[in-house]
This record gives structure tokens, sequence and C-alpha cells, in this order.
């Protein structure tokens, strides 16, 4: 295949997706997006190199499929499930987060969702009620963007923090600043951080959790890509350290995402629970009393009100399949933490090749001066190039990714994704990389 592709009819597909041409595909969503890569594969008649696109790249874990299966076989799919959540999924559900994260949250304080997408939304459904003065939900960006479009579906106003200019004792002081204005109801952040995968320190963790507590806020830690740090080699033991840090350890003003879709790689069943600490979960808020006309106890509250009006509850099936990985996990037959350092393999190798032909990584440097683990997501950039302009020249040469300025980084580049990348597509890469490196090395953008 010859590269570039050809202009015309790039941009002409991108018009036939509602953009005006290839410059505005940084402002297209993620699904959009891969609507657009897979229109163009198809007319130029070449695969592109798919780096725009979180999907796990490798096989869902066969205790789930097969616990799943026999569910089905025992006739639980004419069934409503319960919306709490199954027993058995809820008893593992806890011992799992005893397992990896050295937190006690007991059954009745955890929930199955439709995948934390569906766990977000309901939760900031709630936080937008709690405290009406309080109607804003702090990102610590980047972050993943569909989540403020969520915000923005309910109308929940949106304040931002950059976490990479803010490590270690920086952190603080920014977040108080924030936190001090009295418009902040909850802070969400994945850990480890998606685009950038820095991850928050302990020191970091103790900080926002303290400022949880003397502000009353609410954290949500979304534990997408739980225990996807691979710098330590000893981490993934279950009820052993080294834990998943967590803000948990610091406050009880939290609550846990934990999903089944990258650490198990069971995203197409859109499987996750959400884990309340026990003292929010049994905290009772008078405005949501006056509104739904209960106790206004935030657990009882997010599940019969705010989970159940979304979906009427987790698809049956696929709760005793989470049930069936976190009780492999526990026991050790499922070495989920292993299985995934193969995506820090690939990004490791996408990584040399990006740095041989002119690329940089973005976020390159963590908290107390450390690289950047290897991992599921990775940061890139090309000159002094805005993340515009880089996608708009780099998707001629077959490869897409997603611009980090969606994900609310002040820092320019692109984010990509490991996970998709195969094999016998390494070669393949370094060759367009090449060719693009030679186009345009000493190209400039006019003024």
């Amino acid at each position: 295949m010859n590269f570039p592709l050809d202009k015309q009819m790039v941009d002409q597909t991108c018009r036939d997706f509602g953009l005006v041409d290839a410059h505005q595909l940084g402002q297209a969503s993620i699904r959009q997006m891969v609507g657009v890569i897979k229109e163009i594969e198809a007319k130029a008649g070449c695969e592109f190199v798919h780096m725009e696109l979180g999907n796990p790249g490798l096989p869902a874990e066969k205790v789930g499929v097969n616990a799943q299966i026999e569910a089905l076989k025992a006739g639980v799919a004419n069934q409503y499930p319960i919306i709490v959540g199954i027993e058995p999924l809820r008893h593992w559900a806890s011992e799992f987060i005893k397992a990896f994260f050295n937190l006690e949250i007991p059954e009745d304080c955890i929930a199955p969702c439709v995948g934390s997408m569906q766990g977000c939304f309901a939760l900031d459904i709630l936080i937008k009620q709690l405290r009406p003065e309080r109607n804003t939900l702090l990102f610590i960006d980047p972050c993943f963007p569909v989540q403020k479009q969520q915000c923005k579906v309910l109308g929940v106003d949106i304040d931002t923090l950059e976490l990479g200019d803010y490590r270690g004792e920086k952190l603080g002081p920014a977040l108080e600043a924030k936190l001090k204005e009295g418009k902040i109801g909850a802070v969400l952040f994945s850990n480890p951080n998606n685009p950038s995968w820095m991850c928050l320190s302990e020191d970091e963790l103790k900080t926002i959790g303290e400022l949880a507590d003397r502000y009353d806020v609410v954290i949500i830690e979304d534990s997408a890509y739980l225990n996807m740090d691979v710098r330590d080699p000893k981490r993934g033991q279950p009820y052993q350290a080294p834990y998943q840090p967590t803000v948990g350890h610091y406050t009880h003003n939290c609550v846990h995402m934990v999903s089944c879709s990258k650490i198990f790689s069971y995203a197409g069943e859109r499987a996750a629970v959400i884990a309340v600490d026990p003292v929010l979960a049994k905290r009772c808020f008078p405005a949501l009393a006056k509104r739904y006309n209960n106790d206004g106890q935030f657990m009882r509250t997010l599940v019969y009100q705010a989970l159940y009006v979304l979906s009427s509850g987790t698809p049956h099936s696929v709760q005793y399949a989470m049930a069936a990985l976190f009780e492999a996990s526990c026991k050790g037959e499922l070495k989920y933490v292993e299985n995934g350092r193969e995506y820090a393999r690939r990004a490791n190798r996408i990584k040399d090749i990006m740095l041989r032909n002119g690329f940089h990584i973005v976020y390159d440097i963590d908290t107390n001066n450390q690289k950047v683990s290897d991992g599921f997501f990775f940061t890139f950039g090309y000159r002094d190039w805005t993340g515009e302009q880089l996608l708009n020249k780099i998707i001629y040469y077959g490869i897409s990714a997603i611009t980090l300025s969606s994900t609310g980084a002040l820092r320019e580049g692109m984010r990509g994704c490991a996970s998709a990348i195969r094999e016998d597509q390494f070669d393949e890469l370094e060759k367009r990389l090449a060719r693009f490196n030679a186009d345009f090395k000493d190209y400039k953008f006019e003024s």
C-alpha cells in the first residue's frame, strides 16, 4: 500500500460522517472516529494501525466466559436480575477489594453496573443532587473524554486540574484552591491515568483524601486499570502487599469503580461494580430525602433510584462471570496482573519505534521524577505540532489515535492505545512512521 492516502477520499469520508474534513477529526468522538477509520479502510483497501480505541487486545478470561455460559444454560436469561446484585458477586467483589486494595468494603456497599460508564453516570446524577450548591465535578485531567460528556448530558458543571503540572507537594495547594470555592461536589480521577498513564503516589492520594475530609467532597476513584502499573514486579498477589494504591486508605468520602473490561478483557459484556466506602454508603443527605421521599441514604438512593432507572439492573449472566473472575483472582488461580503485562511490552516497542522516527513522549515523567510506566495507554507528539495538526497529517499514513486536547490535557499531542497492535504490525508501523518523518521533518505550517 502506498502512503500517504488520497486526500480527497479521506476528506470526503470525514464529510460523510458530519465533519468538514480531516481537520475536524480532533473534535470527533472516539466512536465517531472509529466509524471514519473503518470507512477509509474499506475505500482504500488498507488496514490502519489502530491506536484510537481502548479495546482489550487479549482474549476474554475463560473462567468468566465459562461461568456466564453455565448461568445461561441454567436459565437465568428469563429472569430480571436483582438490582443490588447476586449474592456470589457481592461476596467475591468484597473479597477482591480486600485482596487487591486492602480495603474493607462490605457486601451491602457494593452493586453491579453496566460498565464503569454507567456507574459514573449514576454517580454524576447523585452528585448533582446531594447538595444543589455544589453542582460541579472536578476532573483531575487529563481524563477519559466521555466522562465529561456525561456531565454535559446531565447539566453537571465541570472544573479541571491538570495533574501533569501539579505533582507531589504541588498537588495539595492546587487542589485546595479549587475546593475552597465551595462549588465542588466530587472529584474524579483514574489511577493509572487515562490517557497519560501517570500514577498517583501514596503521598498524593493521602493529600486528596485529607482534603476530601476537610472540605466534605466525594472522591470517585476509577480503577479501570487496576494493578496495570508494571513497575513493581511484586504487585498483584492476593492479600499481599504491595496493594493497589487507593484514596480509600485516607478518607471515607470515596467511591471505587472496579471494571472487568481491561483487567479481565471483558469489555464486550459491560461489567463493573460500584464499591462505596461504608461510612459514605450509610450517610443520609437531606436533599436526597426531600427529592425521593426517603431517608436520603447514599447507597440505597444510588441503587434504587439512579441505577434502577438507567437499566433496571446489570445483565444476569454477566454477574456470574464477574463473581467467577473475582473468586479465581482472590484464590490466585487467575493471574490477571501478570496477563496484563503484555500491554506494557507492546507499549514499550511502540514508543521505541516512535522515538527512532522523530516523535517524543508527551507525558514521560511521573511523580518523584520516575519514568512513566509502559502500559495500556501512552502519549506521543511530533515536533512542536498541536495534536490536531498531527492527527490531520498522520491519518493519511494509516495510523489512528485521539488528540490529547479531547481529554482535557494542556499539553499538545495524542493518546495512543497499545492493546490492538498485533505482532505483525510493528514493522509496518515503523515503515509508516519513517515515511511520515521523511515527509514532514522540515515541514512548516502556514501561519
